[in-house]
């Protein structure tokens, strides 16, 4: 009953998709409908990327899928000699504090609580003892793909609506109804439906220019507001940020959830109809593009239907929270594809310093996922939070290599 239950609302829900002028993904097994984002690709522009989104596959292939991890050697990256160990070593933690309890990181998790602010050589015997070396690549088995940034933005806002701040950032609403399809199916897993009841059918859930021109349905659900539309729009594409409010007080939020539409860069479509061109298609050159054009940036808007709630997060947290479910670190952390690198892996990631050949070589921990993050040499490197961070993030678009870094032993434990 379940499943016939689970097929009837994966059909409804792609052929409200379909209606949407929105490609289903293909089928397998069973009939599953993503609206999907826009894949990243280093000849597509993707100057924002959306964070913590959950990552929605283009195919309902069976995951997570490790096989595009070619065993390598430690002489491949000898580089990770020259970067500074220690100050990646309490990303490292905050990585095992979710991973501890797993079998395949139990040893090599536990042998770290017993290290005490360990210096650069001995991190690196811990690494050699415990770890090996996996090379990441893609389906095409080529070896270098996209690296991009992102960022925490910090943003003026007020716990009230006035004439200034009148952008509203919602919670998650209560009628946003969301169907976990590896529930029903397992082959689905990190597929999902979301959508709002009609009767006694799920529909879909408000798209962003549903919510922007019908604020009606939302009300009571505003978390705080913010001046300018196009920074809560850039709020919602990085998934957190810090809210300085107009009261003195300083408050944190994140990424609740997602209305379930199809994520579409607004940064291409600027581009398409010659708007900018692909060099200015940054955050700082749509942001720029925004101030000249107020009167078109609504419509601009609309035409990304997907659309983030957020939630307010712990006081005292030392970062975002990402996808791992542990505050993510400042140059140490990256989002990926949960589907080809398993999440809170050690990395080291061999790539260059945005708009520049300066290399970047440093070890980094996937700690975090996107919806634009796709492949299995796919990264999005954290930089921070605040108006620097946001520079070095909007103009990192590289080529890049990744390896990881897992447990002896790990493809043992089933």
């Amino acid at each position: 009953m379940k499943r016939h239950l689970a097929l009837l609302i994966v059909l409804a829900m792609c052929s409200a998709c379909a209606k949407r002028n929105v490609k289903p993904a293909p089928p397998h097994k069973a009939p599953a409908c993503t609206c999907q984002p826009a894949e990243a690709t280093p000849s597509s522009p993707a100057p924002e990327t959306p964070k913590n989104c959950e990552a929605k596959p283009s195919e309902a292939i069976k995951i997570p899928d490790y096989s595009l991890l070619k065993l390598s050697r430690w002489e491949a990256i000898g580089d990770l000699q020259e970067d500074n160990l220690t100050t990646a070593w309490s990303a490292w933690q905050y990585s095992c504090s979710s991973l501890k309890n797993k079998p395949q990181w139990l040893t090599a998790c536990d042998a770290a609580n017993k290290l005490n602010n360990p210096n650069q050589a001995q991190i690196m015997a811990y690494l050699t003892d415990y770890f090996e070396v996996y090379q990441a690549t893609n389906l095409d088995n080529t070896d270098s793909g996209l690296i991009t940034g992102y960022y925490e933005p910090v943003l003026k806002a007020s716990r009230n609506k006035s004439s200034f701040y009148s952008q509203p950032l919602y919670r998650q609403p209560d009628d946003l109804i969301t169907v976990e399809l590896a529930d029903i199916y397992p082959e689905l897993k990190y597929k999902r439906v979301r959508g709002k009841l009609q009767g006694n059918k799920l529909v879909p859930y408000f798209t962003r220019a549903e919510i922007e021109s019908n604020s009606a349905s939302l009300n009571g659900k505003e978390l705080a507001w913010v001046s300018d539309p196009i920074d809560a729009f850039f709020l919602q594409i990085q998934g957190s940020g810090l809210l300085r409010l107009d009261n003195g007080e300083q408050i944190q939020v994140g990424y609740a959830d997602q209305n379930g539409h199809a994520y579409n860069s607004i940064g291409r479509i600027l581009i398409e109809r010659g708007e900018l061109t692909a060099d200015k298609a940054s955050m700082q050159g749509i942001k720029q593009w925004a101030a000249n054009n107020p009167d078109k940036l609504r419509e601009l808007l609309d035409n990304n239907p997907s659309y983030v709630f957020f939630r307010e997060l712990p006081g005292n947290l030392p970062g975002p929270l990402g996808a791992l479910g542990v505050p993510i670190s400042s140059e140490r952390s990256i989002a990926i594809d949960p589907k080809f690198i398993p999440l809170g892996a050690p990395v080291f990631l061999s790539t260059t310093q945005p708009n520049s050949d300066k290399p970047l070589k440093r070890l980094m921990l996937a700690q975090d996922t996107g919806g634009a993050i796709k492949g299995g040499v796919r990264a999005d490197f954290f930089w921070g939070a605040g108006e620097k961070a946001g520079q070095l993030a909007g103009a990192m678009k590289q080529k890049g290599k990744i390896w990881v870094l897992l447990p002896k032993g790990f493809f043992n434990h089933k």
